[in-house]
Protein backbone atom coordinates (compact mmCIF):
# COMPACT_ATOMS: atom_id res chain seq x y z
CA UNK A 1 0.00 0.00 0.00
CA UNK A 2 1.57 3.12 -1.07
CA UNK A 3 -1.10 5.05 0.07
CA UNK A 4 2.11 7.06 2.27
CA UNK A 5 2.80 10.26 -0.83
CA UNK A 6 -0.57 11.48 -0.86
CA UNK A 7 0.36 14.92 0.91
CA UNK A 8 -0.51 15.77 4.14
CA UNK A 9 -2.31 19.17 2.72
CA UNK A 10 -4.70 17.23 0.23
CA UNK A 11 -5.64 14.33 3.35
CA UNK A 12 -6.30 17.63 5.26
CA UNK A 13 -8.25 19.50 2.90
CA UNK A 14 -10.28 16.11 1.79
CA UNK A 15 -10.98 17.37 -1.71
CA UNK A 16 -12.21 13.61 -2.81
CA UNK A 17 -14.68 13.81 0.02
CA UNK A 18 -15.87 16.96 -0.76
CA UNK A 19 -16.48 15.36 -4.47
CA UNK A 20 -18.18 12.48 -3.77
CA UNK A 21 -20.28 14.56 -1.06
CA UNK A 22 -21.20 17.24 -3.85
CA UNK A 23 -21.75 14.20 -6.22
CA UNK A 24 -24.20 12.20 -4.10
CA UNK A 25 -26.08 15.31 -3.13
CA UNK A 26 -26.78 15.52 -6.66
CA UNK A 27 -27.52 12.04 -7.02
CA UNK A 28 -25.04 11.43 -9.48
CA UNK A 29 -23.20 8.13 -9.92
CA UNK A 30 -19.54 7.29 -10.92
CA UNK A 31 -21.29 6.87 -14.43
CA UNK A 32 -22.96 10.61 -14.44
CA UNK A 33 -20.11 12.34 -13.44
CA UNK A 34 -17.52 10.81 -15.52
CA UNK A 35 -20.10 11.44 -18.69
CA UNK A 36 -19.96 14.67 -17.35
CA UNK A 37 -16.61 15.58 -17.21
CA UNK A 38 -15.00 12.85 -19.75
CA UNK A 39 -12.79 11.79 -16.42
CA UNK A 40 -13.02 8.19 -16.35
CA UNK A 41 -14.81 5.84 -13.56
CA UNK A 42 -11.69 4.70 -12.07
CA UNK A 43 -9.81 8.28 -11.69
CA UNK A 44 -12.97 9.62 -9.95
CA UNK A 45 -13.04 6.79 -7.74
CA UNK A 46 -9.72 7.54 -7.15
CA UNK A 47 -9.99 11.35 -6.61
CA UNK A 48 -12.65 10.62 -4.60
CA UNK A 49 -10.37 8.37 -1.87
CA UNK A 50 -7.46 10.17 -2.18
CA UNK A 51 -5.49 8.09 -3.84
CA UNK A 52 -4.71 10.38 -6.95
CA UNK A 53 -4.07 14.19 -6.38
CA UNK A 54 -5.89 16.40 -9.00
CA UNK A 55 -4.24 18.91 -11.22
CA UNK A 56 -5.83 22.05 -12.02
CA UNK A 57 -7.97 21.12 -15.03
CA UNK A 58 -9.38 18.47 -13.67
CA UNK A 59 -10.77 20.02 -10.34
CA UNK A 60 -12.15 22.75 -12.76
CA UNK A 61 -13.76 19.97 -14.87
CA UNK A 62 -15.20 18.63 -11.83
CA UNK A 63 -15.97 22.25 -10.45
CA UNK A 64 -18.01 22.95 -13.45
CA UNK A 65 -20.20 19.81 -13.44
CA UNK A 66 -20.41 20.22 -9.41
CA UNK A 67 -22.16 23.86 -10.06
CA UNK A 68 -19.69 24.98 -7.78
CA UNK A 69 -16.30 27.20 -8.08
CA UNK A 70 -12.81 26.01 -7.89
CA UNK A 71 -12.06 27.61 -4.03
CA UNK A 72 -15.14 25.14 -2.72
CA UNK A 73 -12.56 22.44 -2.85
CA UNK A 74 -10.04 24.28 -0.71
CA UNK A 75 -11.45 26.07 2.18
CA UNK A 76 -15.04 26.96 3.70
CA UNK A 77 -16.46 30.10 2.47
CA UNK A 78 -15.82 33.27 4.37
CA UNK A 79 -19.37 34.53 3.91
CA UNK A 80 -20.34 38.47 3.90
CA UNK A 81 -16.92 40.07 2.87
CA UNK A 82 -16.06 42.15 -0.04
CA UNK A 83 -12.62 42.35 0.37
CA UNK A 84 -10.70 38.63 0.74
CA UNK A 85 -6.70 38.78 2.02
CA UNK A 86 -4.70 35.50 2.19
CA UNK A 87 -1.63 35.48 4.35
CA UNK A 88 0.92 33.87 2.78
CA UNK A 89 1.12 31.44 5.95
CA UNK A 90 -2.86 30.39 4.92
CA UNK A 91 -2.01 29.06 1.58
CA UNK A 92 -1.88 25.45 0.52
CA UNK A 93 0.40 23.88 -1.56
CA UNK A 94 -0.34 20.78 -3.06
CA UNK A 95 2.88 18.72 -4.08
CA UNK A 96 3.46 16.33 -7.03
CA UNK A 97 4.58 12.88 -6.33
CA UNK A 98 7.79 11.08 -6.54
CA UNK A 99 6.06 9.05 -9.17
CA UNK A 100 3.40 10.29 -11.54
CA UNK A 101 0.14 8.73 -12.34
CA UNK A 102 -1.57 9.02 -14.98
CA UNK A 103 -4.15 11.82 -14.93
CA UNK A 104 -2.59 13.32 -11.95
CA UNK A 105 -0.74 16.39 -10.96
CA UNK A 106 2.61 17.06 -12.60
CA UNK A 107 3.30 20.63 -10.83
CA UNK A 108 3.26 21.95 -7.65
CA UNK A 109 0.15 25.06 -6.93
CA UNK A 110 -1.15 26.88 -4.51
CA UNK A 111 -4.90 28.49 -4.56
CA UNK A 112 -3.93 32.19 -3.74
CA UNK A 113 -7.72 32.58 -2.84
CA UNK A 114 -9.78 30.33 -1.24
CA UNK A 115 -12.47 32.86 0.98
CA UNK A 116 -14.71 33.94 -1.83
CA UNK A 117 -16.64 31.07 -4.00
CA UNK A 118 -18.59 33.34 -6.78
CA UNK A 119 -15.39 34.37 -7.87
CA UNK A 120 -14.83 35.03 -11.31
CA UNK A 121 -11.16 34.47 -11.18
CA UNK A 122 -9.16 31.82 -10.01
CA UNK A 123 -5.28 32.72 -9.10
CA UNK A 124 -2.30 30.06 -8.25
CA UNK A 125 0.99 30.14 -7.91
CA UNK A 126 2.48 26.99 -9.87
CA UNK A 127 5.79 25.64 -10.32
CA UNK A 128 6.57 23.83 -13.29
CA UNK A 129 9.19 20.94 -13.58
CA UNK A 130 11.65 20.41 -15.83
CA UNK A 131 10.27 17.65 -18.57
CA UNK A 132 11.19 15.59 -21.11
CA UNK A 133 8.77 16.31 -24.42
CA UNK A 134 7.03 12.93 -23.92
CA UNK A 135 6.52 12.82 -20.26
CA UNK A 136 4.73 16.36 -20.66
CA UNK A 137 0.59 16.26 -20.46
CA UNK A 138 -1.57 18.24 -22.38
CA UNK A 139 -4.83 18.77 -20.46
CA UNK A 140 -8.03 21.66 -21.43
CA UNK A 141 -10.83 23.17 -19.84
CA UNK A 142 -13.64 25.68 -20.77
CA UNK A 143 -13.02 29.13 -20.12
CA UNK A 144 -9.50 31.13 -20.44
CA UNK A 145 -5.76 31.23 -18.93
CA UNK A 146 -3.52 33.78 -18.15
CA UNK A 147 0.05 33.29 -17.42
CA UNK A 148 3.04 35.53 -15.82
CA UNK A 149 6.09 33.51 -16.01
CA UNK A 150 8.46 35.05 -12.47
CA UNK A 151 11.22 32.71 -12.67
CA UNK A 152 12.81 29.95 -14.86
CA UNK A 153 12.22 29.67 -18.61
CA UNK A 154 8.56 28.22 -18.89
CA UNK A 155 7.64 26.14 -22.29
CA UNK A 156 4.36 26.79 -23.26
CA UNK A 157 2.55 24.02 -25.92
CA UNK A 158 -0.47 23.86 -27.74
CA UNK A 159 -0.88 20.78 -30.82
CA UNK A 160 0.36 23.31 -33.51
CA UNK A 161 2.42 26.43 -31.23
CA UNK A 162 5.72 26.22 -28.98
CA UNK A 163 6.82 29.09 -27.35
CA UNK A 164 9.52 29.66 -24.97
CA UNK A 165 8.40 32.34 -21.58
CA UNK A 166 11.08 34.20 -20.08
CA UNK A 167 10.84 35.55 -16.60
CA UNK A 168 8.70 38.87 -16.81
CA UNK A 169 7.02 37.37 -20.10
CA UNK A 170 2.99 36.59 -19.85
CA UNK A 171 0.88 34.40 -22.19
CA UNK A 172 -3.17 35.15 -22.33
CA UNK A 173 -5.22 32.01 -23.98
CA UNK A 174 -8.35 30.11 -24.79
CA UNK A 175 -7.79 27.22 -22.28
CA UNK A 176 -10.24 25.26 -24.19
CA UNK A 177 -7.39 23.87 -26.58
CA UNK A 178 -4.55 21.37 -25.55
CA UNK A 179 -2.55 22.82 -23.79
CA UNK A 180 0.81 22.21 -21.78
CA UNK A 181 4.05 23.59 -19.95
CA UNK A 182 7.31 22.67 -18.45
CA UNK A 183 10.14 24.33 -17.38
CA UNK A 184 13.15 24.72 -20.03
CA UNK A 185 15.90 24.90 -16.75
CA UNK A 186 17.15 22.81 -14.31
CA UNK A 187 14.77 23.87 -11.97
CA UNK A 188 11.34 24.59 -11.85
CA UNK A 189 9.64 27.59 -13.67
CA UNK A 190 7.46 29.82 -11.34
CA UNK A 191 4.54 31.73 -12.72
CA UNK A 192 1.34 33.12 -11.24
CA UNK A 193 -1.55 32.02 -13.46
CA UNK A 194 -5.40 33.32 -13.23
CA UNK A 195 -7.71 31.33 -14.62
CA UNK A 196 -11.58 32.10 -15.47
CA UNK A 197 -13.50 28.89 -15.52
CA UNK A 198 -16.89 29.20 -17.83
CA UNK A 199 -19.62 28.20 -15.55
CA UNK A 200 -22.71 27.09 -17.13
Amino acid sequence: MDRQDVTLAVKALQIGGKIRELREKQHYTLQDLSAKTGLSKALLSQIENNRVIPPIATLLRLAKALNVSLSYFFQDEVRGESIYITRVNERIRVDRRSHHREGEVDYVYEALETKKHDKHMEPFYVEFPPLETHEMVFTSHDGEEFVYVMEGTLEFRTADRVEQLNPGDCVYFDSSQSHSFRSLSEKPAKAIVMVWNKRA
